[in-house]
């Protein structure tokens, strides 16, 4: 065992296991805070919940607009320069949410967080194709995610703990994770970014122009946006709609969180082998089906357990869409343009986590608590409706030979 750790270490730079180790870091401190927003927001704002889930809905349009610009300017001024500010400026936010007061200082702080938060993400991928060759790419990603997953199960249950005690605690916390990270990151970290000259940047494809064209791929990203509007609901509303009627403690909310994550760790590799032998759009409405079934079953439940069972269902959910959803999304590219694919996909978890909690919270006020997770088990269903009909529309059109540029790969 420790030969192969061994062998494991030595095949990747350095540099490689400082961005794991601070990837594991940040994600404990990030999780630490974000399953237990709605909870703090709502007792010391004491405002309507459709008013909270709108800054959920802001933090993901700061995020999409940062995504627009975020990836031309990484490749400009390098890799190191946007990690070191997707982490030291969230970390100064999140050590200010545990100061201010009212609605409109936290609508910008979460503005600031969510603008700042895609810079480390798309500087630390490239960095990471920068350092680890093509062959070694799906491995080298795939440890990180499963080095995020270890703090996303450590965090919540920490957090759930320390917010019991203090949530300002929770937010100082956070913040100075990010900013250790930071440190690690300027002091550890060179710059991997290789200098190419004016005359070849300005020969490379630009725009999303491309990617717009091709409908059958929007018509998917749009399919994916209904299919992952259930997982914000659970993890943004479910702990706060658990603690008011049902007192499901902060503490008891912290290891349903956990619970995704150590599901991850354990069984993404066994899923996915599975899942890889079926084709894509199927797994991905079986995928939509358990995240639809996940959250329409909180409406059922009323306690620790019933709760954790349906983070059980929901993850399962996961464990199919988020790998699927990914490889539909490679697949679908031109090589020379995989990136801008794949920028695209990314939007789409963005701008589900910007409707989810807004849907949910507008369902709540106006209606009753548990339409919240009705809504979510419709948004899912129609997922799975349409990612059934996209593969029935592909299947047709390859049976009569179709090779119309716009829908032609994938």
């Amino acid at each position: 065992m420790l030969t192969r750790l061994r062998n494991l270490r030595g095949m990747y730079p350095r540099q490689f296991w400082v961005l794991l180790w601070g990837m594991l870091l940040a994600s404990i401190g990030g999780s630490m805070w974000w399953p237990f927003i709605t909870i703090y927001l709502r007792e010391q704002l004491d405002v309507p919940l459709m008013q909270i889930t709108l800054l959920f809905t802001l933090y993901s349009a700061a995020g999409l607009l940062a995504t627009s610009f975020v990836g031309p300017a990484v490749d400009r001024f390098g890799r190191r320069r946007a990690m070191i500010a997707g982490l030291a400026i969230p970390g100064l936010s999140l050590g200010a949410m545990g100061i201010i007061q009212g609605l409109g200082p936290w609508a910008i702080a979460l503005m600031i967080t969510g603008m700042f938060n895609p810079m480390y993400r798309v500087g630390a991928d490239a960095m990471v194709a920068d350092l680890v060759p093509p062959e070694e790419r799906v491995n080298a990603y795939a440890i990180l995610r499963m080095g995020n997953n270890v703090g996303v199960a450590i965090g919540p249950a920490i957090g759930g703990f320390v917010a019991a005690v203090s949530y300002r605690l929770a937010y100082f916390s956070a913040g100075a994770a990010n900013l250790i990270f930071a440190l690690l990151v300027f002091f550890l970290v060179r710059e991997t970014m290789q200098r190419t000259s004016d005359a070849a940047r300005t020969a490379e494809p630009a725009g999303y122009g491309p990617v717009l064209r091709d409908r059958r791929f929007l018509v998917f990203c749009i399919i994916m946006v209904l299919a992952t509007i259930p997982s914000p609901l659970v993890w943004m509303l479910m702990p706060a709609y658990a603690k008011e009627l049902f007192g499901v403690l902060e503490s008891q909310s912290g290891f349903i969180m956990s619970a995704n994550a150590v599901m991850v760790v354990l069984f993404q590799v066994i899923v996915t082998r599975w899942s890889s032998r079926h084709p894509n759009l199927r797994m991905l409405a079986l995928g939509a089906l358990f995240y639809g079934l996940g959250v329409g079953s909180v409406a059922l439940g009323a306690g620790f357990w019933a709760f954790l069972m349906s983070m059980v269902i929901l993850t399962f959910g996961e464990l199919l869409l988020v790998p699927t959803g990914s490889a539909f999304a490679a697949n679908a590219a031109p090589p020379e343009m995989r990136g801008r694919y794949m920028g695209l996909y990314g939007m789409t978890w963005n701008i589900a986590f910007g409707i989810g909690p807004v849907l949910g919270g507008w369902l709540n006020d106006n209606i009753a608590p548990a339409a919240t997770w009705a809504g979510g088990l419709v948004a899912g269903l129609m997922g799975v409706a349409g990612f059934l009909a996209l593969q029935r529309v592909i299947a047709h059109r390859s049976q009569v030979g179709e090779t119309h540029p716009s829908t032609s790969h994938g």
